[in-house]
């Protein structure tokens, strides 16, 4: 299932602005990127998200997409403990093939908690 577009970054203009201004956490298997939005956009009440997975991890674009879903699904259960505000960036990295559902969603719920982006229990 997609995340709704509420939730989405959409523009390659905030991801550059992510990659570069962001505060980063790292794992074996995932990369997670954070800062809070600029003040000239509009407040959503809610925290945005992007996935991004590079052909270097697989030429495949079948398994890309399931990664992607897994990640996608693992962020979806973490929603209702992730404060609000906030642009994410998720990137996988090669290891990510090995991991299942539960694996991503233990990295990225210790990931935001690293960087203050989930509250931790």
């Amino acid at each position: 299932m997609a995340l709704p577009k509420r939730y989405r970054l959409t523009s390659p203009k905030e991801f550059s602005r992510v990659y570069k201004a962001g505060r980063q956490a790292s794992t074996n298997h995932l990369v997670v990127k954070c800062i809070e939005p600029p003040r000239e956009q509009p407040n959503l009440g809610c925290s945005r998200f992007g996935i991004t997975i590079s052909q270097k991890v697989s030429k495949h674009a079948v398994v890309r997409n399931r990664l992607k879903r897994q990640v996608r699904a693992a962020l979806q259960s973490l929603m209702p403990r992730l404060r609000q505000n906030f642009w994410v960036v998720i990137v996988l990295r090669s290891g990510a093939i090995e991991c299942d559902y539960w694996q991503f969603l233990q990295e990225l719920e210790k990931l935001f908690t690293k960087l203050e982006v989930c509250d931790g229990y």
